[in-house]
């Protein structure tokens, strides 16, 4: 599955190019842009399934850095600070890692 199979790749593309600068990703308003936001709980899942690159059930830090270029290959990676800000904002349950449940509520909540 690709990401164009549940979001509009002109979508896409606006909003990685909204938070092309380095330390200027806001995931509040990037969901929104790409219109993860507005779409269901079922595709939210399926777009947390292509961004958990190695299958484990989580979106680790590792993941996350890389998750506009999850997006789009054109994407950036997030900072450091980029990556923790958003870590935080995701990891409801402390333990590092971004699990399905939490990526819903992440984008729910944006």
């Amino acid at each position: 599955m690709h990401m164009t199979d549940v979001l509009a790749a002109a979508d896409i593309s606006k909003a990685v190019a909204a938070f092309a600068a380095a330390d200027s990703f806001n995931h509040k308003q990037f969901f929104v842009m790409c219109g993860l936001k507005a779409k269901s709980k079922d595709d939210m899942k399926k777009v947390f399934h292509i961004l958990d690159k190695d299958q484990s059930g989580f979106i680790e830090q590792e993941e996350l850095c890389l998750i506009l270029k999850g997006f789009t290959p054109e994407g950036r990676n997030l900072s450091d600070k980029e990556t923790t800000a958003l870590l935080a904002a995701g990891d409801k349950d402390g333990d590092g890692k971004i699990g399905i449940d939490e990526f819903v509520t992440l984008v729910s909540e944006s």
